[in-house]
């Protein structure tokens, strides 16, 4: 068997962008030439690696077993220069999912602090839900996911992160703002702006906060959370987001905190793949993301 690096990083690229055409773009190479190393590849290992579904290509169970280990293999070949070198900097692209409240709140601080500490400046920044960003750590397209929301796949190494606060917001107009303490009851037949399935926000809502609402309706569903404050101050229904997020507009005045008798306490959480290889680069990230004892201590000023 004459397995080549070319064929893993054709196989790699093909896993992660789905099609022949995308794959040969990204490595500059002819659709022709990508073919035919795939085509070398499941000769050598005598195993089809993806289902053909119309114009793309799935992976089918041959090629999830091989992908952790040529994703370890691609990276720890481009390492092999930097043994012999002097230069001791990390080097490689270090790929981040982030789910909207630690994308756009936390990690513009975090980055920043890492790359003036580690002089390291080749990152990517993926801000999705939480089920998104799970589904790009299985399918290797990000090296580690920062997300609100936690995860029940056996595939996917959670770690618990930092703290965060959630509060419920109304506009300031609603009869509700200018109530000190809210009761269960007063919320009865309340409408509510939730974020899409699959967000942390609406899991937090879905499990602590809906179960005690005798009956509430769903008046949208958003997929921003600047949008869902914005249809907070303009009265078309509550909302439950985390407290970094919504601060400004309770700051300036354009929403309302409702308090409720709940514990509005929730944990983020460190994604990786349980076989992803953890090159030098990603461990450092890894150790400094835990080095964080809250949100304040990372939180976009």
């Amino acid at each position: 068997m004459n397995v080549s690096l070319k064929q893993l990083s054709v196989f790699v690229s093909i896993a992660k962008l789905k099609t022949v055409t995308a794959a040969a773009e990204a490595l500059f190479l002819s659709k022709a030439a990508v073919s035919i190393s795939l085509s070398d590849l499941e000769s050598q290992i005598n195993h089809s690696l993806f289902d053909r579904v119309k114009n793309r290509l799935v992976l089918n169970q041959e090629g999830v077993k091989l992908l952790p280990l040529a994703d370890e293999l691609l990276i720890r070949a481009k390492n092999i220069p930097l043994i012999y070198g002097e230069d001791m900097s990390l080097h490689g692209q270090l790929s981040i999912g982030a789910s909207d409240t630690i994308g756009n709140q936390i990690t513009p601080k975090l980055l920043s602090q890492f790359r003036v500490k580690y002089q390291h400046k080749s990152q990517q920044l993926l801000i999705a839900n939480t089920k998104s960003i799970c589904q790009k750590l299985i399918n290797f397209e990000i090296d580690i996911g920062l997300t609100e929301g936690s995860t029940q796949l056996a595939s996917l190494v959670k770690i618990p992160w930092v703290s965060d606060e959630m509060c419920v917001i109304c506009s300031t107009q609603s009869a509700l703002a200018s109530k000190k303490n809210i009761s269960w009851k007063s919320l009865t037949n309340s409408e509510w702006l939730l974020r899409e399935e699959g967000s942390g926000s609406r899991e937090f809502f879905i499990k602590n906060i809906a179960p005690e609402i005798i009956d509430w309706q769903e008046a949208f569903e958003l997929n921003s959370t600047e949008a869902i404050i914005n249809s907070v101050s303009a009265g078309i229904g509550l909302a439950c987001l985390s407290r970094l997020s919504a601060e400004h507009a309770l700051v300036e005045g354009r929403v309302a905190e409702l308090k409720i008798n709940l514990v509005m306490s929730r944990q983020f959480w460190l994604l990786i793949h349980q076989d992803k290889y953890q090159s030098p680069l990603l461990k450092t990230f890894i150790d400094f993301c835990l080095q964080m004892k809250d949100v304040n201590s990372a939180k976009l000023n």
